[in-house]
């Protein structure tokens, strides 16, 4: 009894929230990279886009959502604003094939980043919000500068820009971010209200955010945690607010009581009465 006590916790389940962590599937500099370090300070790989094993490992990522129930419980689909990561996220979690037609604005266009890919729907699907915070760790590689927002709507119209300040990235410098700077952004996520989330991002920035949590966890839990992601890998996590800094009130908690009578335990009543005895 008292082992399980410390190797488990309760906490409200309105202080807790669900995040479901997805890398971006295979892009061209993760390949261009495995054969040449170097390639990764190559212009060429500017904003690098899913290869077509990419695209294959989101049409099987998104079964599996489909598959599990996942896809419908999901609030808001937070995207890094990088052409793989939309790409992943628009894949996974949007809607079916774009009808010519549609009123709704497509939520990615046909032929992005070359894909040959058709135009993808915004129905039936969550809100995306994309958000600078989650970008792979910044500068030195081309592959990790974004391109203009102007850019980005064209081509990926029911995606929510409004929290991206710039136009032209303004996060990336020649100069390479440190890893704890890394981190330090990563932890601003946790605040959102929506209690199902998605974050579609990237290996670095997953590693470096995640490699905080799990100190006071059993060490194979930590490494659980802690492990690098796949390509297009989704990890379902539990995120506690035990500093109450972005929970808000519960959704199912019922304060009982309704309509008023008495209503005292008996244990208090015991309590009590125990308390009134020894005054007497």
């Amino acid at each position: 009894m008292g082992t399980a006590a410390v190797d488990q916790s309760l906490y409200p389940l309105h202080r807790c929230k669900t995040i479901h962590l997805v890398r971006h599937a295979q892009g061209i500099h993760n390949v261009e990279g495995e054969k040449n370090h170097d390639a990764y300070m190559s212009e060429d790989l500017f904003d690098a886009q899913l290869t077509p094993l990419g695209w294959k490992q989101v049409a099987n990522l998104r079964n599996h959502v489909k598959s599990c129930g996942l896809s419908k419980r999901i609030e808001l689909v937070i995207v890094s604003p990088l052409l793989r990561t939309m790409q992943t996220a628009a894949g996974v979690f949007g809607g079916e094939a774009h009808a010519d037609g549609n009123k709704e604005a497509p939520l990615m266009t046909q032929n992005v980043g070359d894909s040959n890919h058709p135009a993808i729907s915004s129905l039936n699907s969550p809100p995306f919000l994309a958000v600078e915070l989650c970008r792979e760790q910044i500068g030195n590689h081309p592959c990790d500068k974004r391109r203009t927002i102007s850019e980005y709507r064209n081509m990926f119209p029911a995606i929510d820009f409004s929290l991206i300040e710039t136009d032209e990235d303004t996060w990336w410098t020649p100069e390479r971010e440190k890893r704890e700077e890394v981190t330090a952004r990563g932890l601003k996520l946790w605040t959102r209200q929506e209690k199902e989330i998605v974050i579609v991002t990237h290996s670095s920035f997953l590693f470096n955010t995640l490699s905080v949590f799990g100190n006071d966890c059993h060490p194979n839990v930590k490494s659980e945690i802690g492990k690098h992601f796949a390509n297009c890998e989704l990890r379902s996590i539990v995120l506690v607010d035990r500093g109450m800094i972005g929970s808000d009130e519960s959704s199912t908690n019922y304060p009982g009581k309704i309509p008023s009578g008495p209503d005292l335990p008996s244990d208090l009543a015991d309590d009590k009465h125990s308390a009134n005895g020894s005054t007497n």
